[in-house]
């Protein structure tokens, strides 16, 4: 695991650092980790609505068309020889 240090930090955020963390039962670093980590799941859910939303917009826009089937288009790719690329 990695080791990251936070400096010139406000003691202010630090106080209330330390409120939340005795709040939950947790020490000023297991809080920051908590905090952080949760930070970063929502930045996961965040980027994964906009995919979901973005495949709603493609999905409108190519709704009633013709479309290949993938393992057609592969085999395609397989019998010109290009398998070889990948």
């Amino acid at each position: 695991m990695a080791t990251i240090n936070v400096r010139r930090l406000d003691q202010n955020v630090i106080n209330r650092l330390k409120l939340r963390a005795s709040l939950n039962n947790r020490s000023l670093e297991g809080e920051a980790r908590h905090i952080l980590e949760c930070a970063v799941e929502d930045d996961i859910q965040l980027k994964r609505a906009a995919f979901l939303k973005l495949m709603d917009r493609l999905h409108e826009l190519t709704s009633g068309r013709q479309h290949t089937p993938a393992e057609e288009l592969i085999r395609e790719d397989r019998d010109r020889g290009h398998r070889d690329i990948f």
